[in-house]
């Protein structure tokens, strides 16, 4: 099996890109309450600032700043992820699902990139705002209700 080294940059400020394992659903968006409350939990939990975050019917993009001398982003998403799932009612599982004790609805991984200058920190906030609009729900980022666009654009 692959293993994957993160970076452990503690305060560091991390764009993240998270799929579920169902391309073409729409779970996120149908559950964004469940989203909400696990994010919501984590938070409580293992602080982080919300930079931006996008919700899409299939994934999401966001980018958090960790707090100085942190660096567990990992276990964050992971907890997450894993109250998201929690809050369904489990669905089709493979034996490789079982065997991890996963419900199955996320893809394992996460894509994830360390902002390196403001510059970065604009393009990849940026990115987060116009992704409805890139796929095509949308034609304005301020017509999409899962981001926040609307807490933080100019």
């Amino acid at each position: 099996m692959s293993q994957y080294l993160r970076p452990k940059r503690p305060g560091a400020t991390v764009f993240f890109t998270v799929g579920l394992a169902q391309r073409g659903s729409d779970v996120l968006v149908q559950e964004i309450a469940a989203l909400r409350e696990a994010v919501r939990a984590t938070r409580a939990e293992r602080p982080f600032a919300i930079d931006a975050w996008v919700v899409l019917p299939d994934h999401m993009h966001c980018v958090w700043t960790l707090p100085a001398g942190d660096c567990g982003y990992g276990l964050r998403m992971s907890l997450i992820k894993a109250r998201f799932s929690r809050a369904l009612p489990p669905g089709p599982r493979r034996a490789s699902h079982e065997k991890r004790r996963e419900h199955g609805i996320w893809q394992r991984r996460f894509w994830e990139h360390h902002i390196r200058d403001d510059e970065d920190f604009a393009a990849h906030i940026r990115y987060c705002w116009i992704n409805p609009v890139k796929h095509g729900f949308v034609d304005d980022p301020a017509d999409w209700p899962y981001s926040s666009y609307h807490r933080d654009a100019p």
